[in-house]
């Protein structure tokens, strides 16, 4: 039912202080034939009259009778007997019954007398006379009600549902009425009978309480009908649309209070507000679509899609009920989603202040359950090729393209403004861009959205990003914060850089605190480095290791983060060692591990590789390069994509020539060879041990040939490479995920292998020392001084190992970012010590600092510097 429609079948006219023209901007309709209700289930409407009366009237035409009627009783010569003789008839029924009264009797104890005859409670009784609904607390007399009167008894009956709120809503009503009429020299009204009153009291009504057969959701839409079929959003409306300031404030408030009392029912009830609040949006569309009210109401209509959209995104297919409710207001909130796209395309195209994140939001709350509509109806067009035919929703999808397209426009312009704005400094002057696109970001994500939907669209946007790489990498690196939702990135992974997809991946890690009384604090002693790092890390729950980690070794006094990285580097060793069967080194990259089948010779290597993922998420976390890379295989199957032939390449180079001859042979040889004898079956050797498994049923017995040979091959990876290690793979998967916190795929989502890999190692190429010079300060020395001449020939003359091994010893990193030095947290320093001239170096992993003696022959510094650079002396030299 459309709720523009009201509750009773006749055309009702709005007439006093301008009404007559919202009449004319709101079209009635006749209610739908399924919705009917009988007279004595109808509730009261002010403007409605019996269908035994007399033709409906003004409100001015009936308050001004009502005034005649009050003045010929006054004037009128009668009888001085108050009794009265009564006449009323049950609507339900037909049925008559005689009662008596007097004239100065309430209307309550008149109903009183009604109830011990029909048994019908008070508080389901409507009284009418002469088209009017009697109210309680008034007399006989003051409806100048004669002998032998007719009353029209109109109650609800006992299986009416909710009586008392039924009652409310007619007393909003019978307010409203009484407030547009402006009947000033009437009593004021009882305590308790103003609408904000009336409107607490309603939602106060609404039980709160869920359970799991949905019938508080039930409850509540019963209720909320009970408030539209009573006509009191257009009442509340008409009442806005006064000229009288009074009524204007009045209806205003009474709005904002529905709309807010909507807004504070538990998530599971707001949806019931759905068609309410969209009534009132399409009133006061038609009449004031300019005024702050309407954006309220429009604004509250879209935080009640938001919350009922992410009720259905967390729900399982079977949550039908909001599903149709999404449904059958998707093609009435277009006008909104347009209103909006009208707003925030001028802010665009201003840039004077940019759209604001408000706005953005708001349009997004209204798109959402609109392309849910369109998907969930037009699912087997998408993507769609317009024009459609035979749909309902063809003319929404047609305007949603139009505003598709034009945001498309727009958002090119918002980036050729950015590029401009960068010049040829590309990403590296981010700090400069301008606070106003924040939200172009946001924007390009609804238009992404909007591209899903039609031949064409994706493409479309696609290259419009690519052709502008600069400003949108420029965006991510400055405008992608944590706790951001922006996995649709990761369709246009070619237009970023490394440096964007590791700050994606990045900010899905929970930021480590700088408080120690939040980290986790480990005290590990060297000699029992991986057993100890295993109770502390395993043991930890993951909310624990969120704070950060305080490490320090025992009989030490260097702590902080030098002594952290130094620490992460360590363990990586001892994880990753092949003498501790965890993991298999690559045959063709000694840098690159895989899961080891033999660990299972460990009790806990199941609870090791979960430590593991740990570790890792750990050192990502706290951006330590720890010098490992995994193997393609392994990496594949943390993204839970295929293992293919090409994958297994650098994996296992015999395995992988041998299935690439398989498949590449001729197929007349291969069968004529008998498929070289082949069968669907997977030999290993495991400790010692060999074992043949089947890859499939009676794989022993089924031959391979030229017709099977590529499920063979595929058979044969998947056992070799993926279902023998699954169980070591979900182990570490859990272990990254409690230090993640979201799906482990959303991680890899952003990356590329080589990524990944620069995010572990760091950069391939050899340390540069005119990058390391270039990023190094001094203080006590200057940089003419002889010995830092001294000191960068030293260097240059060292092997690549030595260099690493005093940047070790420096600065606790073995291994540099992917940028070089600029990558690093910190410049490096180098300090005079005013010790004597012949002592080793000392360092401050923690700020970066290396401090020298001032040598007086190169030949002394270098001899220390060598010193230092020995693998078993880099370590455990550092200060805090």
């Amino acid at each position: 039912m459309t709720l523009s429609r009201l509750s009773d079948n006749h055309k009702r006219k709005f007439d006093d202080n301008g009404v007559d023209n919202i009449l004319h901007k709101m079209k009635r309709h006749e209610v739908d034939a399924d919705h009917h209700t009988s007279p004595s289930q109808q509730p009261f409407n002010p403007w409605r009259s019996d269908e035994n009366s007399a033709p409906n009237r003004s409100l001015s035409e009936e308050c001004s009778s009502s005034s005649s009627s009050s003045s010929s009783t006054e004037s009128s010569t009668r009888s001085e007997s108050t009794r009265l003789q009564l006449f009323v008839r049950m609507m339900s029924g037909g049925k008559t019954i005689v009662i008596q009264a007097d004239k100065n009797d309430t209307v309550e104890t008149l109903q009183s007398r009604i109830e011990v005859k029909t048994k019908i409670p008070v508080n389901e009784q409507r009284l009418i006379y002469k088209g009017k609904q009697l109210q309680d607390e008034r007399s006989l007399s003051y409806y100048s009600i004669e002998q032998d009167s007719s009353l029209h008894l109109v109650g609800r009956m006992r299986s009416t549902e909710h009586p008392v709120a039924c009652q409310v809503v007619d007393d909003i009503m019978y307010i409203v009425s009484r407030i547009h009429r402006g009947e000033n020299n009437l009593p004021p009204l009882p305590r308790g009978m103003s609408i904000s009153e009336k409107l607490a009291s309603f939602f106060s009504m609404i039980p709160v309480e869920n359970d799991e057969n949905n019938s508080t959701d039930k409850s509540t839409e019963t209720y909320l009908k009970i408030f539209t079929n009573s006509s009191v959003p257009a009442a509340l409306v008409m009442l806005y649309t006064s000229r009288l300031e009074t009524n204007k404030s009045c209806g205003e408030n009474s709005i904002k209070i529905f709309l807010n009392s909507c807004l504070a029912l538990p998530d599971n009830q707001q949806s019931c507000c759905l068609p309410v609040v969209l009534e009132f949006c399409r009133l006061l569309r038609r009449v004031c679509p300019h005024d702050k009210l309407y954006g309220s109401c429009r604004n509250t209509l879209g935080s009640l899609l938001e919350t009922v959209q992410e009720l259905v995104d967390k729900s399982e297919s079977g949550f039908t009920r909001l599903h149709y409710r999404l449904l059958t207001v998707g093609e009435e909130i277009f006008p909104c989603l347009s209103e909006l796209a009208d707003l925030m395309d001028q802010q665009l195209v201003d840039d004077n202040l940019g759209p604001s994140l408000y706005d953005v939001q708001k349009f997004s709350s209204f798109w959402r359950p609109l392309k849910y509509a369109i998907d969930f109806q037009l699912s087997s067009l998408i993507p769609i090729a317009l024009p459609l035919r035979s749909t309902v929703l063809e003319a929404e999808v047609g305007r949603v393209r139009q505003i598709f397209g034009r945001l498309l426009t727009t958002m090119n312009i918002c980036m050729l403004r950015i590029e401009s704005s960068l010049g040829g400094r590309g990403v590296a002057n981010t700090e400069a861009m301008a606070l106003k696109w924040g939200q172009y970001l946001a924007v390009l994500k609804i238009v992404s959205s909007m591209s899903e939907l039609y031949q064409g669209g994706k493409e479309q946007v696609a290259s419009l990003i690519n052709s502008r790489k600069v400003p949108f990498c420029a965006l991510i690196l400055k405008f992608v914060k944590r706790g951001d939702d922006h996995g649709w990135i990761s369709e246009y992974k070619e237009a970023t850089t490394f440096e964007c997809r590791r700050h994606l991946a990045m900010m899905l890690f929970p930021d480590p605190k700088e408080d120690y009384e939040e980290m986790h604090e480990m005290l590990i002693d060297r000699s029992d480095l991986l057993k100890e790092s295993f109770q502390y890390i395993a043991k930890a729950s993951p909310g624990g290791l969120h704070g950060g980690l305080f490490m320090e070794f025992k009989n030490e006094e260097a702590t902080g983060p030098g002594v952290l990285r130094e620490w992460f580097y360590l363990v990586c060793q001892e994880i990753f060692n092949p003498g501790r069967t965890l993991f298999l080194r690559s045959t063709d990259d000694f840098r690159r591990f895989s899961p080891n089948t033999a660990s299972k010779v460990d009790p806990l290597h199941l609870d090791y590789f979960k430590f593991t993922g740990r570790v890792i998420a750990l050192a990502l976390m706290h951006n330590v390069q720890v010098g490992v890379l995994f193997d393609r295989v392994f990496y594949q199957q943390l993204t839970n994509q295929t293992i293919s032939l090409e994958d297994i390449k650098d994996t296992d180079r015999i395995m992988y020539n041998s299935c690439k001859q398989i498949l590449e042979m001729d197929p007349v040889f291969f069968d004529s060879n008998a498929g070289l004898g082949l069968t669907f079956v997977l030999e290993t050797e495991e400790l010692g041990k060999r074992e043949t498994k089947e890859l499939k049923k009676d794989g022993k017995y089924t031959a391979v040939n030229s017709e099977n040979r590529e499920e063979y091959v595929k058979l044969l990876i998947n056992k070799r490479f993926v279902a023998s290690i699954s169980e070591l793979v979900k182990k570490f998967s859990e272990g990254f995920f409690d230090i993640l916190s979201v799906p482990v795929r959303s991680f890899f989502l952003h990356l590329h292998l080589e990524d990944f890999d620069g995010m572990l190692r760091g950069g391939e190429n050899q340390i540069s020392v005119d990058d390391w010079k270039a990023h190094t300060e001094y203080n006590g020395f200057k940089e003419t001084d002889r010995q830092i001449d001294w000191f960068w020939k030293i260097l240059r003359k060292m092997t690549e190992e030595e260099r690493r091994s005093v940047l070790f010893f420096w600065t606790s990193n073995k291994f540099i970012p992917v940028e070089g030095f600029r990558g690093l947290s910190s410049k490096l320093y180098i300090y005079r010590l005013h010790e004597p001239n012949d002592r080793l170096p000392t360092s401050h992993t923690c700020f970066y600092r290396l401090c020298l003696p001032k040598y007086p022959t190169m030949g002394l510094m270098e001899q220390r510097l060598r010193f230092i650079a020995q693998d078993h002396v880099s370590s455990s030299f550092g200060k805090w």
